[in-house]
């Protein structure tokens, strides 16, 4: 799959994946979720949900480092300044062959393109929060986060999940 192709799934999962709501019951949920898929597959990563500006769901699993919670806090503001996946923006960065500081000015002590922060929708609202996942391949903590919200949903992650590379 093409870089084109990821950004049109991903587009796709950012429209279809709307909650009813994101309140800490929602967080919660998500986030127990996304813990107890990474426990079943040994996975070592760090989980966030999160309202923007509000914190409502964390944990950090073994085999993370100091590094992850950075990666987390940067993968969320590039969410709440884009309101779309740090995946999508990161390969939009890609096509043009460059960064977010050369085309946003943006810091990069700051801001990360990296797969793992998924903007969370609420139906009639918008993009209010994100939930963002560090620990794994770009790729694959941007799809751990996905599964989980299909789950949330009810939704058949067959149906969204991003085409195998």
């Amino acid at each position: 799959m093409g870089l084109s192709e990821d950004l049109e799934r991903i587009a796709l999962q950012e429209r279809e994946l709307e909650l009813p709501r994101l309140d800490v019951e929602m967080a919660w949920t998500l986030g127990t979720t996304m813990r107890t898929m990474a426990l079943e597959r040994g996975l070592g990563v760090v989980i966030d949900v999160r309202k923007f500006g509000q914190p409502l769901f964390y944990t950090a699993m073994e085999g993370t480092t100091a590094d992850n919670p950075e990666w987390v806090r940067r993968k969320n503001n590039t969410v709440a300044r884009f309101y779309a996946s740090s995946y999508a923006i990161g390969l939009k960065e890609k096509l043009k062959g460059q960064t977010i500081y050369e085309t946003q000015g943006l810091a990069l002590a700051d801001y990360c393109t990296h797969g793992g922060g998924f903007p969370l929708r609420v139906k009639g609202t918008g993009v209010v929060g994100s939930a963002t996942v560090s620990g794994l391949p770009m790729r694959a903590d941007h799809e751990l986060v996905v599964e989980a919200l299909c789950k949330v949903l009810g939704r058949e992650y067959a149906e969204l999940k991003l085409i195998p590379e």
